[in-house]
Parts: C-alpha cells; structure tokens; sequence
C-alpha cells in the first residue's frame, strides 16, 4: 500500500499512521493496539485493521474476552510415602469438569459466548504428587453480561474443585488456589450506518465480494471499545484450519486484498485535489 502511494503520488487530506502493531494473539492481549490507543500519540479518528484472509467480511463487532491462569498448590512429595497429600491435578480435574459441565448448558441459549481450556501444566514426575496444577482458560462473548455469568461459573467450579479435593485429604497442609487475570479484550458494536462501515462495504463490492458483517475479536476491539470509528477487513488470499497445526494459506489473488485496503484508506482519509 505504501509503494502504490508512492509510486502513483497519492496524497490525502487526513494524516494517516501506518503501524504494525504486536501482541495480538494469545497472552500479548492486543497489548500494540492498547498501547497505541494509550493517548501518548495525537488522537485517531478513525482505525482500519487488517486480519484473516480473503475479502468480503468487515468486523463491525468486537467479541470480547476474560483469561485466566488457576493454579492449584499444594506440598508435593512422594507418590507412594506422602500419599494422602493433596493432589493439585485431581482439583484441577474436578474444576474442569464442574466448569465444562455448567458452561455448556450455559452457552446454549443466549448470546454467543465461548469457552475453552488451552493450556495445562504443572508436575514432575510419574511418581511424584504434584506440587502445582495450572490451566488457562479463555471465554468469549459479545455481550458483557454474558462474559459476567460465565466467569462465575468458572469461579464457583474452582472452588468446588479445591473444597473437595480438601476434605478428601488424610494427611498435611490444605489446598490453596490462585485465579489470576492474564487476558481482558472488551467487547463493542458499532453502528452500521458509520462512514467507515459503508465505504468498507462498497470497497469490497467493488471487487465482487459477497458483503459479511462480522462479530469476531481483533485489533479493532480496542477502538470500537472507545467509540472509535473502526473496522477490521480481509488480507486477501485464502486460508483454513485457523489456529491447528494444519493451518494454511494460499496466495491466490492476494494483490486484491491490497487494492481493497488501499481504497478504503483513501476513502476514508479522502484524495488531495
């Protein structure tokens, strides 16, 4: 985008800040876009964020989402000597299965809302009672609310998963738990009626993309989260198997995703005449 300005003598009337920004997956918690939001830069009017493949769907919604590292402590020790300590793995096993239990009858009704057990750990040895368990969890929603009533659920499991691997114990010190915030992206919808949105729109129906209006979590949470006008569009190409070890993507007609960018850039900065 930058070269074809170049080399065609594009200028706009707005300044425009192109920034490739960091963190945006997993545990970097879109920490570039919050930083760029974090007012130590002149005010933005306006965001356009580029993610995924293809064209044709415009984020115009902002799922949002909490994650959480549980870590369950106990002493450790031997599997055989110390047995009758408490186990952080069996509590770890009980929380989930309260959690997952609860959440799916949950997340059947209602605004969409997700949930999901990414990553475990903790242990040793085969036979060694382990003196952590930990697992991050993620949920999702657009609705706030919604984010609310599926946190307690993950709360009350956890303390249901630590009360009774307690009171199972024969011997040496309690259980103990610790619920810690490693993830927070807010949630946000915007008005389709914005310039923004109707530019992206026709930007992409002129390249004969079918027009998809799309709630899913991305840099332009943070924006949208305060009332700035923002959407997220398409690189181009083709792509699946999002976030497995088989994903993939294929560089056909990816030049178009730059040419749909480009025009909603100039669009929405407008043309020196």
């Amino acid at each position: 985008m930058l070269k074809a300005m170049q080399q065609a003598h594009i200028k706009t009337d707005a300044n425009i800040l192109f920034v490739g920004t960091t963190g945006e997956e997993g545990l970097g918690d879109l920490r570039g876009v919050k930083q760029l939001f974090s007012g130590e830069i002149p005010k933005i009017d306006s965001y356009i964020a580029i993610d995924g493949s293809g064209l044709g769907f415009i984020v115009t919604t902002g799922v949002g989402s909490r994650r959480y590292r549980v870590t369950f402590k106990g002493p450790g020790g031997h599997s055989y000597n110390s047995f009758g300590l408490v186990n952080p793995h069996n509590a770890s096993a009980r929380a989930i299965h309260y959690f997952i239990n609860d959440a799916d009858a949950f997340t059947k009704t209602g605004v969409k809302t997700t949930y999901n057990i990414g990553v475990m750990g903790g242990g040793t040895s085969v036979n060694a009672i382990p003196y952590e368990s930990w697992m991050e969890v993620d949920m999702r929603s657009a609705n706030n609310e919604r984010l609310d009533g599926i946190e307690q659920l993950l709360r009350s499991a956890i303390q249901r998963g630590l009360k009774e691997e307690n009171e199972m114990k024969r011997s040496g010190a309690d259980l103990t738990v610790d619920v810690k915030l490693i993830g927070e992206r807010p949630a946000g919808e915007e008005n389709v009626s914005l310039p923004i949105i109707q530019r992206g729109i026709a930007a992409n129906e002129i390249f004969g993309a079918k027009v998809s209006l799309a709630t899913v979590s991305t840099n332009a949470n943070i924006p949208i989260s305060k009332g700035v006008p923002a959407v997220c569009i398409g690189a181009g190409g083709v792509s699946g198997a999002t976030h497995s070890l088989n994903e993939w993507w294929l560089n056909k007609d990816g030049y178009k995703g730059i040419q749909q960018a480009l025009l909603l850039l100039v669009a929405e900065a407008g043309l020196v005449k």
